[in-house]
């Protein structure tokens, strides 16, 4: 069975910094994709940033340059370092992985991820 187990979210003043975790535990294919979503309240999820099992990243407008995502294969573990938060991230982030892929170097869509972390709380205050 596959768990993603989220942690890190919290509040913190404009500008400050977070990092996120993400553990994964039963999840072990060889071609993959992960990413992090976030969704703010009354408003759809988004996902804000991806990776993939070649180590490829994307990002959404919104947080390119201050977000860094980043996959620790030894921990199976992925993390999202967040810096110069705005009020405007404040948001339930959830953390998620793909069904396998054929091939490392590939892009997924919302609909290809299969599993789910259980959400951290980010509160950005002004």
């Amino acid at each position: 069975e596959v768990q993603l187990v989220e942690s890190g979210g919290g509040s913190v003043q404009s500008g400050g910094s977070l990092r996120l975790s993400c553990a994964a535990s039963g999840y072990s294919y060889r071609s993959y994709c992960m990413a992090w979503f976030r969704q703010a309240p009354g408003k759809e999820r988004e996902p804000i940033a991806e990776i993939n099992s070649d180590g490829g990243t994307i990002y959404r407008d919104s947080v390119k340059g201050r977000f860094s995502i980043s996959h620790d294969n030894s921990k199976n573990t992925l993390y999202l370092q967040m810096d110069r938060l705005k009020p405007e991230d404040t948001a339930m982030y959830y953390c998620a992985a793909s069904s396998p892929r054929t091939s490392g170097n590939v892009w997924c869509v919302s609909s290809d991820y299969r599993y789910w972390g259980q959400g951290a709380q980010v509160t950005v205050s002004s």
